[in-house]
């Protein structure tokens, strides 16, 4: 079935920057059965594994993390661009394949010894993960699993966090 889903997400060449092959879930997204299966698969992964929180990467990691949480009945946090949230923050910084850039969480997001699963849209280079995982463990959380939709294999972003679990729905 991660095949059939695979084949709804959208090939966009040179976004954001010349060279960048982009994979655009919003096809996927506008899809409701496609959606519906996809929230399904991966909450699935989780069940009976007390989940207290899942945190979802700011942008699309909003929609696969509130969507799981939802299904899990478990609580969703936001990690952010800096200056997002209005309260304290952490913070921490990261390169992109394409460049550098930093994400904050609140400092109250997360209680010592919650269980948290990390949600994203795209596994790629590995630093965005990264810059959370230490934003988590600053804080006492306990990562269950690093859940994405999409990996991009090529990239080897599962080096920079090989020492946690990570579930990548769909391959590229």
């Amino acid at each position: 079935m991660p095949e059939s889903l695979k084949n709804i997400i959208r090939d966009v060449p040179d976004f954001p920057k010349k060279g960048i092959l982009f994979k655009d879930i919003t096809t996927l997204l506008k899809d409701p059965v496609s959606f519906q299966r996809t929230v399904d698969l991966m909450s699935h992964r989780y069940v009976g594994k007390h989940v207290d929180v899942v945190v979802g990467i700011e942008a699309r990691g909003f929609i696969v993390g509130a969507a799981l949480a939802y299904k899990l009945g478990a609580g969703v946090i936001l990690v952010r661009k800096p200056g997002k949230l209005p309260h304290k923050t952490h913070k921490a910084s990261y390169k992109l394949e394409y460049g550098e850039d930093s994400l904050e969480i609140h400092q109250d997001a997360i209680s010592p010894g919650q269980n948290v699963v990390i949600a994203d849209d795209v596994l790629a280079t590995g630093g965005t993960v990264s810059a959370v995982i230490s934003l988590i463990e600053k804080m006492g959380g306990q990562i269950t699993e690093c859940a994405f939709l999409s990996e991009l294999e090529s990239l080897h972003g599962r080096n920079k966090i090989k020492d946690y679990p990570v579930f990548s729905l769909i391959k590229f």
